[in-house]
């Protein structure tokens, strides 16, 4: 393929991070994954095992990774959801939420960005969702998942110069286990919820897999600081023109 990339995404051991290394291999991109644990499976790429909760622990092994390859894009998919309403929100919960989802993708980014700009093609994709339109029960994760757009929009004004694009991509609800494990539905509830949408069934992770693709290829040169939003239709009425 024409400009292969080196990609660094995080979350990469399961999911939507797992569908989207194997897309990205099939693409002819060398792969990095980073995650908290190992895949099951092989794995299409090397692969570094950190807790993006703790700050050092993620400093250190972002150190490893940009000494031992020249990362020029990054796909901030790593995310930890939550199902408290806004009374029963903790300090601790929102600050769990938030070194993952909003802490962890500043650190990556700024670790990577010197080989980003030596590349003058740089690509970040950060992985927001749906919630940052609102959502009951979602208090800290919407707040973060916003985060990551404001810092989708800011990032893109401050990198252009360096020929780096900056988009997010705003999934609605995909069926992974965690999905489904942070969301327990009788029958009847899931039936409900996908009748709610214009497309009548759960996204799955290649459904997500696919647009972040487009945004790693040629294709999307000049699209930079925009929102994606993957939802089936879901966020129709409620995501702005």
């Amino acid at each position: 393929m024409e400009n292969p990339r080196t990609v660094l995404i995080t979350g990469a051991s399961r999911g939507i991070g797992l569908a989207l290394a194997e897309r990205a291999d099939r693409d002819g991109h060398t792969v990095i994954g980073l995650a908290r644990s190992a895949p099951e499976g092989a794995f299409p790429g090397k692969f570094y095992c950190a807790d993006l909760a703790d700050a050092r622990t993620t400093a250190e092994t972002l150190t490893q990774i940009c000494a031992e390859n020249e990362v020029d894009s990054i796909v901030n998919n790593a995310g930890l959801t939550t199902n408290s309403t806004v009374q029963d929100t903790s300090i601790e919960e929102l600050d769990r939420i938030l070194a993952i989802n909003v802490r962890a993708p500043l650190q990556c980014v700024q670790a990577c960005l010197p080989s980003l700009i030596r590349s003058q093609r740089g690509a970040v994709i950060n992985i927001s969702s749906r919630a940052a339109l609102g959502m009951p029960r979602r208090s800290a994760y919407a707040a973060a998942k916003s985060g990551l757009i404001g810092y989708t929009r800011t990032w893109a004004l401050e990198l252009g110069k360096h020929g780096i694009t900056v988009n997010a991509i705003a999934p609605g609800p995909i069926g992974t286990a965690l999905f489904h494990s942070n969301n327990p539905m009788t029958e009847e509830e899931t039936l409900a919820l996908q009748n709610r949408i214009p497309l009548r069934r759960l996204g799955e992770p290649n459904d997500i897999a696919g647009p972040i693709a487009f945004l790693l290829s040629n294709d999307a040169r000049f699209m930079t600081g925009q929102v994606l939003y993957v939802c089936g239709g879901l966020s129709i009425g409620a995501a702005p023109i």
